[in-house]
């Protein structure tokens, strides 16, 4: 099984990195921001960077959508994985349509409200998954698995 991982950089990347177990298993690839946090953690990994910031900025949701078409197509995932932020949404909705499976892990630290991400990606996810049972109010889809952390 071939795996995306797609997250910011940061707390996301922590949160992602926790679940080697699981991903450590299988071929995969991710896509964050060319931070210091990412270079450290990633440096045997094989990384596409992604644009930064993402936050209310449409110059970089169009570059990251080119990005994820280039990646998509060239890496043909089978699952794309990701808790946030803004970089997930192109890649969730091109993943969508050329056929990838779509697992989004909504955040530790958002309990009594959602994220703007997880708002985005929730209409087309095939998993969503929670941390928290508070969170299925906002997310009817959501399956509560517990805390990641």
């Amino acid at each position: 099984m071939k795996l995306c991982l797609v997250c910011s950089s940061g707390g996301h990347l922590f949160q992602l990195q926790i679940l080697e177990k699981w991903w450590g298993k299988h071929e995969r690839f991710w896509v964050t921001f060319k931070k210091a946090d990412a270079l450290s953690l990633l440096e045997k990994e094989k990384v596409y960077w992604a644009f930064s910031p993402t936050t209310r900025n449409i110059k970089n949701l169009i570059r990251n959508s080119f990005l994820a078409v280039k990646t998509l197509l060239k890496e043909r995932p089978e699952i794309i994985v990701s808790n946030g932020a803004g970089v997930a949404v192109p890649f969730f909705y091109i993943g969508k349509l050329l056929g990838s499976k779509l697992v989004f892990i909504e955040v530790y630290d958002r309990i009594d409200s959602p994220t703007l991400t997880g708002k985005l990606v929730h209409p087309v996810i095939d998993a969503f998954i929670l941390q928290w049972e508070e969170q299925k109010e906002f997310y009817p889809k959501g399956k509560v698995l517990g805390q990641v952390l």
